[in-house]
C-alpha cells in the first residue's frame, strides 16, 4: 500500500502545493502555507485513524422541510437585508470601513432582538465594557436586556457561550479573537480562519445565531482568508461616505434570502435611523432642472431605488484629461465615453469628466448606462433634462440599447414619486407604468438625436 503523502495548502487562496514554501505562488501571500494531513488510503470502510464512520442520512430532491424559523428585530431595513429576519443557528459576517458605524448598527440590532425576546450576548474585543455602555447610553439603549462582555480569548468566549446558551451572540470583531491552539498573532490568516471555524461550528451545533464583525482592507474586501466568507451563511457590507449621512447595508451573500438586497440608514446624533423611502430622500433637492443631472430608475436586490446621477464636463488644462468617478465603476465610464465618440461622433477629448451618484449611493448594475450617457451629454451641451423624466437601459459596444429586467417595478416607483416620463430601450416590457409616457429608443444615436438634436 502506498504511503499517504501530506499536502500543503495556502490558507489565503486554497492553492495546493507539493512542498512548503514561504510565499504562495498563486496569490503571493507570505507565511500562509500549512501542512494538511491526508485521509487514510485504506479501503472505503476505514477512514481517519482506522475508525469506522457512521452512514450519512440521505434524502431526495422532492423531500420537503419546514422553512427555518426567523425572528424579526423590528428594524425593517435590517430585516429586509437578512431576508425577512434573523434565522436561528445562522452565521452572519458584517464588514465595513473603519468608523462607518458597524458597532453602532450591531449594538442597536442586538438591543432590538433582545427586546423581541431573544437572549443576546455582545462580546467586544476592541473596546472595554465601559466604552460599550457609554455608546449604549448615547443611543438610549442602556435599559435593553443585553448581556455584555469584553474578551479576546476564543476559548473563554466559547466556554461562556456554552454556559449561557444565548439565542444571538455578536462578536466585535473576528480579527481581535485569539485562539491559544494556533501559533500566530491575533488578526493573522490562521487565527481568523480558526476563530471563524470554531464560532460557526458552535452556532450550528448549539442553535445560536452568530454575528461576526469583520475589518476590511484598503480595497474594500473583508480582511483575512476568503474562506471566512464561504463558512458563514450571510455576508453583509456596510457602505457609505463619511461626508454623507446615508449608510447602505448591502447583502452580497445570503443562503436564506435574496443577495444584493439593501437597507438604507441615516446617521444621526441618536444613532442610525432607518430610511423607509430612500428614493424620495435621494431626490429631495431637485426643484429646478440643472444641466448634467438625471434620475436613474435602478433596482437594488428586490427594491426599486431612484437615484440622481450628476456629471460635470469642463475643458482640461492638462495634457491628459481627468476622469473622476464616485459611486460608479470607472471602467464603465470609459466604455460609455468610447461608445459616444465611436458611434455618435461626440468627442470628449481635452475635457475633464466628473461623475457622481448623489447621496453616497453606489450603483453597480449596467442599467445605469443610459442615465450616465444622458448626464454626460447634458453637461457637455449645457442642456438640462426634464426634471420629471427617468432613464434606464444598458448600452452595448455597438451603441444599441438593450432592455433590462424589472422594467415594471422601475416605472411604478417613478410614477409613485411624481415622474411622468421615462426613457427606456426598445423592446422593454412596459407594464405597471399606466399614466406614464414611456419613450423607447433603439440605439444611442437615436437617443442623442431625439434629446439633443444631434447624432
Amino acid at each position: 500500500m502506498a504511503k499517504p503523502v501530506s499536502s500543503f495548502t495556502c490558507t489565503a487562496c486554497g492553492a495546493v502545493h507539493k512542498k512548503w514554501a514561504g510565499r504562495c505562488d498563486a496569490c503571493g501571500a507570505w507565511n500562509s502555507i500549512i501542512e494538511e494531513a491526508p485521509l487514510s488510503a485504506g479501503p472505503p470502510s476505514k477512514t481517519l485513524g482506522g475508525a469506522r464512520g457512521r452512514p450519512i442520512e440521505l434524502s431526495t430532491l422532492s423531500s420537503t422541510e419546514a422553512p427555518p424559523p426567523r425572528t424579526r428585530s423590528g428594524i425593517d431595513e435590517l430585516d429586509r437585508v437578512l431576508g425577512g429576519g434573523l434565522v436561528a443557528a445562522s452565521a452572519v459576517l458584517v464588514g465595513g470601513d473603519p468608523g462607518i458605524g458597524k458597532s453602532t448598527l450591531l449594538l442597536q440590532a442586538t438591543a432590538a432582538f433582545a427586546n423581541a425576546g431573544l437572549k443576546c450576548l455582545y462580546i467586544s474585543g476592541e473596546e472595554a465594557a465601559a466604552q460599550v455602555r457609554m455608546r449604549a447610553a448615547r443611543l438610549g439603549l442602556q435599559n435593553a436586556p443585553v448581556h455584555l462582555g469584553a474578551e479576546t480569548n476564543l476559548r473563554d468566549i466559547l466556554t461562556t457561550l456554552d454556559a449561557e446558551r444565548p439565542d444571538l451572540a455578536v462578536i466585535d470583531s473576528i480579527q481581535t479573537m485569539w485562539a491559544d491552539n494556533v501559533e500566530s498573532a491575533p488578526g493573522s490568516v490562521s487565527q481568523v480562519r480558526a476563530a471563524c471555524h470554531e464560532l460557526v461550528t458552535f452556532a450550528k451545533k448549539r442553535g445560536t445565531s452568530i454575528i461576526l464583525v469583520g475589518h476590511v482592507t484598503k480595497d474594500g474586501q473583508i480582511a483575512g482568508p476568503r474562506i471566512v466568507e464561504h463558512m458563514v451563511d450571510t455576508v453583509l457590507y456596510f457602505e457609505g461616505e463619511r461626508g454623507h449621512q446615508f449608510r447602505i447595508l448591502r447583502a452580497v451573500k445570503n443562503r436564506f434570502g435574496a443577495a444584493d438586497e439593501i437597507g438604507v440608514f441615516e446617521m444621526t446624533g441618536a444613532g442610525l435611523s432607518q430610511v423607509t423611502n430612500p428614493s424620495a430622500l435621494f431626490l429631495s433637492e431637485r426643484d429646478r432642472p440643472a444641466p448634467g443631472s438625471v434620475v436613474f430608475a435602478g433596482i437594488e436586490g428586490t427594491r426599486p431605488v431612484l437615484t440622481e446621477i450628476q456629471a460635470l464636463v469642463a475643458p482640461s488644462p492638462l495634457g491628459t484629461p481627468r476622469r473622476t468617478v464616485v459611486g460608479l465603476d470607472g471602467g464603465r465610464l470609459s466604455t460609455i465615453l468610447a461608445v459616444l465618440e465611436a458611434r455618435c461622433a461626440i468627442p470628449f477629448t481635452g475635457l475633464d469628466v466628473f461623475l457622481n451618484v448623489a447621496g453616497g449611493m453606489r450603483v453597480n448594475e449596467p442599467a445605469a448606462d443610459l442615465a450616465v450617457a444622458a448626464a454626460l451629454l447634458s453637461a457637455r451641451e449645457d442642456v438640462a433634462i426634464a426634471p420629471d423624466c427617468v432613464l434606464f437601459g444598458e448600452i452595448s459596444l455597438s451603441g444599441a440599447l438593450r432592455p433590462v429586467n424589472q422594467t415594471e417595478n422601475r416605472l411604478k416607483e417613478a410614477q409613485k414619486l411624481g415622474f411622468t416620463t421615462a426613457i427606456a430601450p426598445a423592446g422593454s416590457k412596459i407594464g405597471g407604468g399606466e399614466g406614464m409616457r414611456v419613450r423607447q429608443m433603439a440605439d444611442l444615436t437615436a437617443f442623442v438625436g431625439d434629446m439633443f438634436g444631434a447624432g
